[in-house]
């Protein structure tokens, strides 16, 4: 009896023992699947920390090119305003050179036209039918019609209140017809080239 009983208690251990087996294999298979869970979770975030980096990259990129064109932009304009300012700049020393030239030959030609005119006035009423006469008046007429086209114009002097802006008083004179500082004579004819005085005209004044 002692025999049997010492078989059936090695069969009982052996059986514990196998039923134990699968429970110890487990847990090293449990613990495994753990760390490649952890390993593939690890391995998730460093893609979207790599993500994320190439995303921030690219952000800084995509901003350092904006600066770079808002920059490039700037300057652009900035060369077109100050080229802008040079041509009217340009254009304007040019349109002075060009007055300044065009005054400095209408006052060489202005003694001509006060020749024409003593000239024209030395000639007798009924006079102006002789053919040199005719000529003569017919280029003055001319010559005051080119004058005129390019912006030249007599100042109006008799009969208008004295401006020294126009007007050089050289005398004074009794006048009836006149009130005082009122031009009663012109001496010489002055004339204004796109409404600036060429020459100022010479004139008495009533007292």
């Amino acid at each position: 009896m002692s025999e049997e009983k010492e078989l059936e208690q090695e069969l009982a251990q052996e059986t514990e023992e196998d039923m134990a087996d699968p429970v110890q294999q487990e847990e090293p298979s449990a613990q495994g699947q753990g760390q490649e869970d952890a390993l593939a979770e690890e391995k998730e975030m460093t893609k979207e920390e790599a993500k994320a980096a190439r995303k921030k990259a690219k952000a800084e990129k995509k901003d350092k090119s904006k600066e770079k064109i808002a920059e490039l932009e700037d300057r652009v304009k900035r060369q077109m305003a100050e080229f802008e300012n040079f041509r009217k700049r340009t254009e304007k020393e040019k349109t002075q050179m060009f007055e300044t030239g065009a005054r400095s030959v209408i006052e060489k030609i202005l003694p001509v036209v006060d020749n024409f005119e003593r000239g024209l006035q030395t000639v007798p009423e009924g006079g102006g039918t002789d053919g040199f006469v005719e000529g003569m008046n017919m280029v003055y007429k001319q010559l005051m019609t080119e004058l005129e086209a390019i912006g030249v114009k007599a100042i109006e002097a008799v009969g208008t209140e004295f401006n020294p802006d126009f007007h050089n008083a050289v005398m004074q004179m009794e006048s009836e017809e006149y009130e005082s500082g009122t031009v009663a004579q012109e001496l010489q004819k002055g004339y204004l080239y796109h409404d600036t005085v060429v020459r100022h005209s010479m004139v008495a004044v009533a007292e």
